[in-house]
């Protein structure tokens, strides 16, 4: 057992530096404000987008169903 948490302590620093190190730095951070319904881009992008995967996706799985 001593012989396993001497090995464990180790292995355990080595990956919670491994995750850590993996943590970007450069990459911009989401913002706090909510979705401005005025602006049309964020409509398009937040709304349309999305509701119209989705129903590609129904239509998609529909045709597949058919055959």
């Amino acid at each position: 057992m001593k012989k396993f948490n001497k090995f464990l302590l180790p292995v355990m620093m080595l990956l919670i530096s491994i995750v850590y190190g993996q943590k970007p730095t450069e990459v911009p951070k989401p913002s706090d404000k909510p979705i401005d319904i005025s602006n049309p881009a964020d409509i398009i992008i937040y709304i349309i987008l999305p509701l119209f995967a989705v129903l590609l996706f129904f239509v998609w799985r529909g045709k597949r169903k058919n055959k």
